[in-house]
């Protein structure tokens, strides 16, 4: 199932979500912090593509609930997690929509991670 909104007002405004059936990862400082063949990725104008990776697929203990949180005029409110590492945490490191918008409503509860807070983010076969 994909989702794609179009707002009609300019490029930015659309998404488009789909099942991604490839092994993504997030690994950082040697740990794998989320490994799945059950992504989400989420392509966005004017935006890189974001894995959103499904909780069980995620090691929650290594992730720490942060006060940030951030808002997208398409997604909803975003809540986000510090990465609890060996040499303290990296904050905000990742985030997740509990309660997005009816366009983005495919990621609830899923978590995405920022490429440049991490050391990987693979996507192989």
């Amino acid at each position: 199932m994909t989702t794609d909104l179009n707002d009609g007002h300019e490029a930015a405004h659309r998404i488009a979500i789909k099942p991604n059936g490839r092994r993504c990862r997030v690994i950082h400082q040697g740990v794998t912090y989320a490994d799945t063949h059950a992504a989400l990725t989420l392509a966005e104008a004017g935006a890189e593509n974001v894995h959103y990776f499904p909780r069980a697929d995620v090691n929650m203990a290594r992730l720490e609930r942060s006060i940030h949180t951030s808002h997208c005029p398409i997604k909803g409110q975003a809540t986000h997690y510090h990465l609890l590492t060996e040499d303290g945490p990296v904050e905000n490191a990742a985030w997740s929509y509990e309660s997005p918008s009816d366009a983005a409503v495919q990621i609830k509860g899923y978590l995405a991670f920022y490429r440049g807070r991490v050391d990987r983010i693979d996507e192989t076969s």
